[in-house]
């Protein structure tokens, strides 16, 4: 059965995912990734790059500090508004985000609503709970050598935050790239990066997390273009979900976000919503910003954000498209769509039918026995003939080889390929399918 305990198991038994911090007891909300997972994740975010920067003339990347000026988060609002509300039962103390345990309520929900749901408290089933609190999600540290302990009131001034989205390290870069570049209008920025959140109560396996990756797009267009500019990036997103990583299209849903529950600076929101094994999730959003940042940060900054059309020799502040995805969320739409348990021949298997672009592994080369010193070196030969062309190769030699079948089906490597007796008479080599379990005989040459 495809559920959550099943892959999160078996991102820790093949090396995908481990807890963050697990030898000393974890900490909530971190998670490590293993090898493989650090391989597969690498290949979303190069598929993404791929497909929306490099594929493009209108793109252009950037990499923008994870620590930024405090005047950064006042300007976007989050220093006023980057909260959730938070609840406590009275009677065990736990703390939980209000919203995510309680039915047909948002985030803006007050004490009155909440208590009105009559929820019981998900740790110890009673219903006693305070009042809603509003929680900022930002982490805070202070920069410099100045502590609270040393001078408060200077140690408040040094107090910066670490990012909570990436998009605001674009768009304080939009004037350096425009001052620089002048390109043409639409164009867009794009960056991949870490960004934090101190979730209350992180849950879901990676779905949830207080640190994750983001690939985010800040989109530039006239404001009469936006809604045409929007609808593009939204066909875009389902090409790149439904082709490039071939994520099942009846599993992606959208969602119009209705005004009360979008962001503060959204004047249009589309969530793309997938269906995971612990039900259906948001897993990338598409918001229509108009010009609510860069208006913001020439308010802060007193620097023009104005754009200069070419053509007309008309100025004005560009409107922005952002399409933003949290790369766990798509790691783990990837694998829940992924993984598959069948049986071959009578025997139960679980496999990771992962598109080959995104595999870890492309082949696993094998000798068919290990203790013949003949298989074993023209194996190797074949490894590193194939790891010079292709990169992504690995080697198994372990166990017998329905063993290795069954480790190379789990982790999702498309085809396994092993070096027999034959091979050392005519050179060809057995190729085994993952999926069909199928076995044909190839030249060495055709690899």
């Amino acid at each position: 059965m495809n559920s959550l305990d099943n892959i999160v198991s078996l991102c820790k038994r093949r090396g995908f995912i481990f807890p963050g911090s697990d030898v000393y007891g974890g900490m909530a909300g971190t998670w490590d990734f293993g090898p493989l997972g650090v391989m597969l994740k690498k290949n979303l975010m190069d598929a993404w790059w791929k497909f929306f920067v490099e594929d493009r003339d209108d793109m252009y990347g950037i990499d923008a500090a994870i620590i930024m000026n405090p005047r950064t988060w006042v300007a976007s609002g989050h220093t006023a508004t980057f909260a959730d509300p938070l609840v406590e039962c009275k009677e065990c103390k736990s703390r939980f985000r209000a919203d995510k345990i309680a039915k047909d309520i948002n985030e803006s929900v007050t004490t009155d609503e909440f208590l009105e749901t009559h929820t019981k408290c998900p740790n110890c089933g009673k219903e006693n709970w305070g009042p809603i609190r509003k929680f900022n999600m930002m982490f805070s540290t202070h920069v410099g050598a100045v502590l609270p302990d040393d001078n408060e009131e200077l140690a408040n001034k040094n107090i910066a935050y670490l990012r909570p989205e990436t998009a605001q390290g674009i768009f304080v870069n939009y004037k350096n790239v425009v001052d620089t570049f002048y390109p043409d209008l639409p164009f867009g920025l794009a960056q991949q990066g870490k960004a934090f959140r101190n979730e209350i109560s992180p849950r879901d396996f990676i779905l949830r997390d207080r640190e994750c990756s983001q690939m985010e797009i800040e989109y530039f267009v006239a404001p009469e273009t936006w809604s045409e500019n929007f609808e593009l990036m939204r066909s875009l997103q389902h090409e790149f979900l439904e082709e490039i990583l071939s994520l099942p299209k009846d599993k992606i849903h959208e969602l119009e976000v209705p005004e009360a529950d979008r962001a503060h600076y959204s004047k249009r929101t589309i969530d793309f919503m997938f269906d995971y094994p612990n039900g259906e999730e948001e897993l990338m959003g598409l918001a229509y910003r108009t010009d609510f940042d860069l208006q913001n940060i020439a308010r802060e900054s007193g620097k023009s954000m104005e754009y200069r059309d070419k053509t007309t020799n008309e100025t004005f502040v560009p409107h922005v498209i952002e399409p933003s995805i949290g790369v766990e969320r798509l790691f783990l739409a990837i694998l829940s769509s992924a993984y598959t348990e069948d049986e071959i021949n009578g025997e139960k298997r679980v496999v990771l039918k992962l598109p080959e672009n995104l595999a870890p592994y492309r082949f696993c080369v094998s000798p068919l026995l290990k203790n013949k010193p003949e298989l074993v070196e023209k194996a190797r030969e074949v490894y590193e003939k194939l790891k010079q062309k292709y990169g992504n190769i690995t080697w198994d030699d372990s166990g017998n080889i329905g063993k290795r079948y069954r480790k190379q089906d789990e982790i999702g490597t498309p085809k396994c390929i092993v070096i027999d007796f034959e091979t050392l008479e005519n050179h060809t080599v057995t190729i085994r399918d993952r999926d069909t379990t199928e076995q044909i005989r190839e030249d060495i040459a055709n690899l």
